[in-house]
C-alpha cells in the first residue's frame, strides 16, 4: 500500500493502484461520466470540444473514456478520434479493426514460430544431491 496526494485536489489518499486520484474525486469523476453519457444520448451527433465545454469535462477526460470504451459515437457520428496505429478515425477505443486484425495475425504468427515444447535443463551437480546425516 502507498499514500499519495490525489492530483485533483491534494489530498492524502491510500493508492492501490489505477489513476492517482481520491475515492471522493473518482465519485465525481463517475458521476461526470453519466452525464456525459446522458448528454451523448440527447445529442449524439455533437464534437468533443462541445461536449466539454457543455459538461466542463477536460476534451483529455473524455478522450480517455472514449480509448477506455466506456464511451462510443454513433455510427453516423461524424465525431470520432485517431487509431493509434493509423490514424484512421475509429468510435472508439484504440485501434481501428484493420490494425486490431494485422496485430492478432503478428501474435499468432509469433506463438506458431515458438511452438517448440523447451525441455527443461537438469543439472545435477554435488550441490543439487541429497544429503543424509
Amino acid at each position: 500500500m502507498d499514500v499519495r496526494n490525489c492530483r485533483n485536489c491534494g489530498r492524502l489518499f491510500n493508492y492501490f493502484g489505477g489513476q492517482p486520484i481520491c475515492q471522493a474525486c473518482k465519485e465525481e469523476l463517475e458521476v461526470k461520466f453519466q452525464q456525459v453519457k446522458e448528454y451523448l444520448r440527447e445529442n449524439p451527433n455533437s464534437s468533443i470540444q462541445k461536449v466539454s465545454e457543455d459538461n466542463e469535462v477536460s476534451t483529455k477526460q473524455i478522450t480517455q473514456w472514449v480509448r477506455e470504451e466506456r464511451l462510443t459515437f454513433s455510427d453516423d457520428s461524424p465525431v470520432g478520434i485517431a487509431c493509434e496505429g493509423c490514424g484512421t478515425n475509429i468510435k472508439t477505443g484504440r485501434y481501428c479493426e484493420q490494425c486490431k486484425a494485422k496485430m492478432k495475425n503478428d501474435f499468432r504468427s509469433v506463438l506458431q514460430s515458438n511452438s517448440k515444447p523447451v525441455e527443461p535443463v537438469k543439472r545435477t551437480s554435488e550441490r543439487d544431491k541429497m544429503r543424509f546425516l
